[in-house]
Formats: structure tokens, C-alpha cells, sequence
């Protein structure tokens, strides 16, 4: 018999940053490597992963990372875990290793250990454990949920999925292969929680092309549509009803571009190339626009365009803006912010209603379908916040599921099983986030966003003084420079005061006789003195620079 841990490095008491680790014994599996996107708070910060640490110290024992689907809260960290673990292998369907070349590529990674799955094809690993991957309805083709057989039953992870009967082709359900896994018996249910709180079935909820289709009749002129990134059966959708008009539609972003060329060349979005223009198309009367946001902040390409920034569209009153998916929890403020920016440049905005339509995630009815179907022993709630896993665990409960079966966790909390039983374990893997600004995929750190904070909230005083190298007397300076902190010309006195301060600690500091002189020292009693100063006059905490050379 077997001992199982698992725990995640992230995806717990959040939406975003999935990955969640499962070990058989000695073995090590991965299923996802997610990221997040920061709030308005993170200053700068364009995304969040989890800390690797704990992988690359045990990179010997991994056999692999499983990846659901192709949206970046589930495999947008993959590139940093690529650079943390160059051998590590990655696997995934189809035309979930094509969105994933593409964002290596863009990170200028080309040697990756990728291996394609086939849905409902297994793969053995050891004599003991073996992968099953079942095809899931998701937004994104090629979407699986993925089965851990081992020899004291299954664990299954469910990923992002609905049951939807119109969902067909790559993005059908294999209810069967659930119902079968169900059969033969299951350790444990990892099962998503984002949509817990809401009843009935999300289906037919995540279908909107009657909706689309009355957003053409309705507006005769340019429409300016955005989707979130990846979600190409929202794509399908607006080109089965571009089909039906005589529109055209214009791809704006060659992110966007390439993956909807992508797409159609491997057949999993239909359309004619024809109804594809260029620039030259892009003011036409009735064209439709489609921008996205990659890896960005939500609607940052539709803010610049409403700024004026943008190069190629600059709006016009007759435009028509089509929000093309609900908003959801953690972009609800930037919605708004983004429905008032619309209003202001008096430009019609077409939205989706987040109470009448949803995302393509599973709802009460649909997690008790996949928890009857499956029957497992112990279920996990995973991926969403807490209160989250806390309503997705109720509805385990509602079902019959005994109370102490049921998992609720954090993030580094282990859960362990020894020969199909669950037993106490209070071990914690140390978890972490890694803030990512730009191209670095260094830890930014929780100092540089104090720093960045109390810059953006207080501003920064620079003060400059230059001494006579022989001499150590003042020959210029010191000088005060600010920036955020006050309107200089109606602060004169504060400015003369602030430079009297500095020039006594500096003369405190110095002498002839001195062979060196410590600006150390100097740097902070003019820092503690000035931070004092401040305060009092201004109740600020502006950031204190202290430059002082010798010529």
C-alpha cells in the first residue's frame, strides 16, 4: 500500500495561481502551474506565481506536470517553472501545448520537455501510478480533468469544467469515462469551487450567441468587441454570427492573431479567411473590431484605446463597445472603472450581465453531478476563495459525504493518506508568491512595493551636496529636489528649513582634521531628522534621498 500527500503550492483561498502536488510514495505529480494577475495595489506588478522552491528541491522525484487546459491562471507560470527546472517534464493535450509554444516562444524558451496526451489515452508511470486524462466542457478546447490511479484507488482533479449537452467535438464532456472511474473507486475528489455559490446548472447560462446576435442587429455601425484571452469558444460564437451578416472582422494584437490563426489551422474555430480584413478595414462602417489582453491587467488594451494611446483605433461616437464575457470576482472595481471611462467619451458599451450569463466553470448542480458520478472516499475543494471551498464543501455534505471526509485547506498544508486512509498530519511546505514585473522573473518582493507604495503615496525628497575633498567644506548645496511630495513654490519656507536641517548635520558630521568622513552617519541623522521634520509640518512620510560627493 501506498502514502499519499497532497497539498498546493497555490490555487487555495484565491482564483488563480493553480498548482496542486500529489505524491505516491517517492513520486512526485503536478497538475497545473498557474498564475494571477496583481490588484490595483500591487503597483506595477503585471502577475503572481507560486514559489518553485519546494520543486526544485525535490526535482529528482517529479515525474511530470499535468496541464488541464490553456487559460493562465492554470499553465501561465509554466515559462518561470521552465527557467527554475529545465528538464521538467510538461504534458498536455493538443491544443493545449499550442497556446503553451506560443508563450514560450514570446519568453524566448525553445528546449522544453513537452509531451502531447491524448484524452482517455493512459500513461503508466512505475508499476504503480498511472495517468488517465478525461476530455471536460471548458471555454478552451482540448480541456481534461485528469485521473491519478494508484493502488489505494484513484485521485481525480477536475480542473475548470460545466456539463454542457450542446458542447461537442474538443469540447465535449466523456460523461462515460467519469461514470466508469466512479465504478472502480476514488481516493479522493480535488474538485473546483469558483462558481459553489451559485445554483442550478451553469448551462445553458455560458451560451450567448442570441445575445450576440441581437448586439449586430442592434448596431448598424463599428463595433469595438473584447474577449479574455484564450476563450475560444466565446470566439466561435461571435464568428458564427458574423457569418450570418455581411460583416467583416478585424483581429487587433498579433498575440491574438496568431492564436486565432492557430486555431483555424488545426480546425478548432471555423470560419471564413475571407471575413478576415486588415487595417485598411478598421474605420469601415460596420467592421468588428476584436481586441484582448494577454498577460496585461483586464481591459488594458480597451483603456488604451479610450486614453487616445493607442496607434490604430481612436474612437468615434457612432462605436458600439461589446464586453463579451461577465465580469467575475477580482475585476469587478476595474469593470466599473472601465463602464465609467466608456461613458465619458459618449460611446455606446454593450455588457454582459455576471447574474444572467456566466463563465464556463460549474455550478451547484454541476459539482453534485461530478460528485455523484465520481463517488469519492475524501473530497478536496479546490481553486477559488476559501468561502469558496467552504460553500463547495457544504454540497459535498448536502450529499451524504461523511463531514471528516471532507478537505478544507490552505495553501502548504499537507494532506496525508496511508494505505486509503486519511491520517492527522500538521506538516506545512513553506509557500510563497513571486511578484513579477516586466521580463524578470525575479521575486519583486514585498520591499520594493512598500518602497513603491510610500513613493506613489508620499513621494520622495532627494537632497544633494558637494564638499571640497582637501578642504570638507561646502562648496554647493544642499539642494532639495522633491517629487509628489509638495507644490514647491507655495512651500519656500519648508524648503529653506529643509536645507538649514541638512546643512547643520552635515557641518556636525565634518571636520578638517577628518582623513574620512562617515556619510553613513550622515545619510541617517539627515533621513531621521528630516522624516521628523516632515511629519510634523505635513503629516507625510516622503521617501529621503541623501547624495553627497567630494571634488
Amino acid at each position: 500500500m501506498s502514502k499519499i500527500r497532497i497539498f498546493s503550492l497555490g490555487g487555495l483561498n484565491e482564483n488563480g495561481k493553480n498548482m496542486y502536488v500529489v505524491e505516491v510514495d517517492k513520486d512526485i505529480f503536478v497538475f497545473d502551474a498557474g498564475l494571477k494577475y496583481g490588484n490595483d495595489k500591487m503597483l506595477g506588478i503585471d502577475y503572481i506565481i507560486p514559489s518553485f522552491e519546494y520543486l526544485v528541491q525535490n526535482q529528482n522525484r517529479i515525474q511530470g506536470v499535468f496541464l488541464t487546459h490553456g487559460h493562465d491562471s492554470n499553465m501561465g507560470a509554466v515559462s518561470e517553472l521552465v527557467q527554475a527546472i529545465p528538464n521538467i517534464p510538461i504534458y498536455g493535450t493538443k491544443f493545449t501545448l499550442e497556446v503553451l509554444k506560443q508563450d514560450l516562444q514570446e519568453d524566448g524558451i525553445m528546449k522544453v520537455r513537452l509531451y502531447e496526451l491524448k484524452p482517455h489515452v493512459k500513461i503508466t508511470f512505475g508499476k504503480k501510478n498511472a495517468i488517465f486524462p478525461i476530455q471536460v466542457t471548458h471555454s478552451i478546447p482540448d480541456a481534461v480533468c485528469y485521473v491519478l490511479y494508484t493502488r489505494d484507488g484513484a485521485i481525480v482533479y477536475t480542473g475548470d469544467f460545466v456539463f454542457d449537452a450542446t458542447a461537442l467535438g474538443p469540447y465535449q464532456t466523456d460523461i462515460g469515462k467519469l461514470a466508469y472511474v466512479g465504478k472502480q473507486g476514488v481516493l479522493c475528489l480535488l474538485c473546483e469551487s469558483f462558481y459553489a455559490e451559485k445554483k442550478g446548472h451553469t448551462s445553458p447560462n455560458n451560451r450567448v450567441s442570441e445575445f450576440i446576435r441581437e448586439v449586430f442587429r442592434k448596431h448598424d455601425d463599428r463595433i469595438i468587441a473584447t474577449i479574455f484571452p484564450a476563450h475560444i469558444y466565446r470566439l466561435q460564437e461571435i464568428f458564427n454570427e458574423i457569418m450570418k451578416t455581411r460583416r467583416k472582422v478585424v483581429i487587433m494584437g498579433k498575440p491574438l492573431q496568431d492564436l486565432v490563426s492557430k486555431a483555424m489551422r488545426l480546425g478548432y474555430v471555423k470560419f471564413d479567411e475571407k471575413r478576415i480584413g486588415d487595417l485598411s478595414n478598421l474605420n469601415d462602417k460596420d467592421v468588428i473590431v476584436l481586441i484582448s489582453d494577454e498577460k496585461e491587467k483586464p481591459f488594458a488594451n480597451l483603456d488604451r484605446i479610450l486614453k487616445g494611446y493607442d496607434k490604430f483605433i481612436k474612437l468615434k461616437d457612432t462605436d458600439t463597445i461589446f464586453i463579451t464575457e461577465p465580469s467575475y470576482e477580482g475585476i469587478e472595481k476595474r469593470f466599473a472603472m472601465i463602464l465609467d471611462e466608456i461613458a465619458m467619451r459618449n460611446v455606446d458599451v454593450v455588457s454582459l450581465s455576471s447574474k444572467k450569463h456566466l463563465l464556463h466553470h460549474a455550478s451547484r448542480e454541476d459539482l453534485m453531478m461530478m460528485i455523484q458520478m465520481l463517488q469519492p472516499k475524501y473530497f478536496f475543494p479546490v481553486k477559488g476563495e476559501y468561502r469558496h471551498q467552504v460553500m463547495n464543501a457544504e454540497i459535498a455534505e448536502s450529499l451524504g459525504m461523511d463531514k471528516n471526509h471532507i478537505i478544507l485547506k490552505q495553501n502548504g498544508d499537507v494532506v496525508t493518506f496511508m494505505n486509503g486512509e486519511m491520517v492527522e498530519d500538521f506538516t506545512h511546505i513553506p509557500v510563497d508568491e513571486v511578484l513579477i514585473d516586466g521580463k524578470s522573473n525575479e521575486d519583486i518582493g514585498e520591499l520594493v512595493l512598500k518602497d513603491r507604495e510610500m513613493l506613489g503615496e508620499n513621494g520622495i525628497v532627494i537632497i544633494s551636496c558637494t564638499l571640497d575633498r582637501s578642504t570638507k567644506q561646502i562648496l554647493a548645496g544642499p539642494e532639495v529636489l522633491t517629487r509628489g511630495f509638495i507644490f514647491v513654490k507655495e512651500n519656500l519656507d519648508l524648503i529653506e528649513a529643509t536645507k538649514e536641517i541638512c546643512r547643520n548635520v552635515i557641518l556636525e558630521n565634518i571636520s578638517p582634521d577628518q582623513k574620512r568622513i562617515d556619510y553613513t552617519n550622515i545619510k541617517n541623522e539627515v533621513r531621521d531628522q528630516l522624516g521628523k521634520y516632515f511629519y510634523k509640518e505635513t503629516e507625510c512620510k516622503p521617501m529621503i534621498i541623501t547624495v553627497i560627493q567630494e571634488v
